[in-house]
């Protein structure tokens, strides 16, 4: 699949589609060019030429945003130069769909995130386009439409970074096998020479030897490529040693594009949760103030992205176990072990809600297909749910929540939910969330969720929250991290990308 985007990326970044004069392209958005028109009488806009090299300039620069200029028709414009009313109604059209697509997106986000608040902008663009020509900006009006998120930025800039640098062949390192200090083989070698390659590292004293330099320099790799820091070199490690550089341009293009979809203001308090960083952030006024470690959905359960608005915390929940979890993995472990219902804290409903008592029910009985009860865990020290969790009401039923299972915080891999995100010290997180709606702090949390009573506090004012997916990623620092595609989601939207650019 990597070869695929990769391969992808250079079609579109190396092979334009032709465009003649005689020939010129159909109009992107022709009922808005002739709204645009309608509304100024039919009156030009681009008869002065430094306007129209303006936006020359400002098409050709849409590659920093992860968008192919020849969408907008730059071989025609700049074939067009001194051809004024050949030109007009071609012009127009590219700033309207260049300033379009920059607001908005290229792709509908309903197909690829359902669900996602998508950017509430509905400006008159025409109308802007109207002031840019009488003002003479042309050109920053443009670029005004694109997000203004810290975020976004950083990934162009890295994206224009990456642009004009042509494709060095990757020194690939093929061994199969974990590589540590310590180790003598050629592959070491091999790895050596890709360091030195990516100037981590000075030519090795001992080529093949995996000494403390060659493993200083595995590790200041493994740090900036926002992998588990400890000098081995497993699949994880190699996977992104070999990473091409057409595929860092190809996911960067994705997630701009993700990013286009969301509003400009994501609330003033608010939670993202991305899925592909194992991460759950608060955020105040455009800053960061929490990051915790999470688990998110298996890949055969994904966690869906969308947004929501948090609008209370449980202390001490009941676990209302789905009705596909109770069949397929609870059925099971009582067929194996029928103890584990009462040791684990399981209440067995029948179909009117009346208790059962399981001693009574044979699992080995019970089809999967016609399980016929429902269950509930209470609260306590085995609760799926751990201690607390965190409600945005949605049609996923996914929402926020600690875990018994604290070891898997430890895993670089966190994947192993049934779609709920499990968020390490999660009081902490919860104590932000509440932090208007009362004295909630950790301890004064802590203090009642001991008690054992469970508690509901709602929130006087819901905080937003939005679960996303996003491969590439910026540190405070402001350097850029690219992830795995844990569900495989980056390659169609690149290929939707590749359909709008040919």
């Amino acid at each position: 699949m990597r070869t695929l985007f990769a391969a992808l990326a250079l079609f579109c970044l190396c092979h334009p589609t032709p465009v003649s004069a005689a020939d010129p392209p159909e109009l992107l958005v022709p009922h808005a060019v002739e709204q645009f028109y309608q509304q100024r009488g039919d009156l030009p806009g681009w008869r002065d030429e430094r306007l129209y090299e303006d936006l020359i300039t400002a098409i050709r620069a849409l590659a920093e945003h992860g968008l192919d200029p020849e969408r907008y028709h730059l071989q025609a414009l700049e074939t067009l130069r001194g051809s004024p009313p050949e030109r007009e109604r071609l012009a127009t059209d590219a700033w309207l769909a260049a300033a379009a697509n920059l607001e908005r997106g290229i792709l509908d986000p309903a197909s690829y995130a359902p669900g996602v608040a998508t950017s509430e902008r509905a400006a008159d663009l025409g109308g802007a386009l109207t002031r840019a020509l009488a003002t003479g900006t042309v050109r920053s009006a443009l670029v005004a439409r694109a997000p203004s998120h810290r975020e976004y930025v950083a990934l162009r800039n890295e994206l224009r970074r990456l642009l004009p640098l042509v494709e060095e062949p990757v020194v690939n390192v093929a061994a199969h096998f974990l590589m540590k200090p310590g180790l003598t083989s050629p592959h070491v070698a091999t790895l050596q020479q890709r360091l030195v390659q990516l100037e981590l590292m000075e030519e090795p004293e001992s080529p093949g030897f995996f000494d403390g330099a060659t493993a200083a320099a595995v590790k200041a790799f493994q740090r900036r490529a926002g992998l588990k820091v400890d000098a081995y070199v497993g699949s994880e490690t190699r996977r992104e040693l070999n990473r091409l550089l057409s595929d860092k341009r190809a996911r960067l293009q994705v997630n701009l594009e993700r990013w286009r979809w969301l509003p400009r203001d994501l609330g003033r308090r608010h939670v993202r949760v991305n899925v592909a960083s194992y991460t759950a952030s608060a955020f105040e006024n455009g800053e960061r103030q929490l990051t915790h470690p999470v688990v998110v959905g298996q890949r055969y359960r994904e966690t869906p992205v969308f947004s929501d608005e948090i609008t209370h915390v449980i202390l001490n929940p009941w676990w209302d176990t789905p009705r596909s979890i109770a069949r397929k993995d609870k059925l099971p472990m009582f067929r194996n072990d029928p103890g584990a219902v009462q040791r684990l804290g399981f209440q067995v409903l029948d179909s009117n809600g009346d208790r059962v008592d399981p001693s009574t029910i044979d699992w080995n009985l019970v089809s999967e297909s016609g399980f016929p009860y429902r269950l509930r865990q209470e609260p306590g020290p085995f609760n799926a749910l751990g201690r607390l969790k965190i409600m945005f009401p949605n049609e996923h039923s996914v929402y926020l929540h600690d875990t018994p299972d604290q070891h898997l915080f430890e895993q670089h891999n966190r994947t192993f939910s049934s779609g709920c995100v499990r968020v390490q010290d999660v009081v902490k997180l919860a104590s932000w969330v509440l932090a208007e709606s009362g004295p909630w702090s950790v301890e004064g949390l802590e203090a009642e969720i001991g008690s054992g009573s469970t508690r509901q506090i709602d929130l006087p004012k819901p905080v937003p929250i939005h679960v996303l997916y996003f491969t590439a990623i910026v540190n405070d620092s402001g350097t850029v991290r690219y992830l795995e595609d844990i569900y495989g989601r980056d390659i169609r939207i690149w290929q939707a990308l590749m359909r709008k650019a040919s």
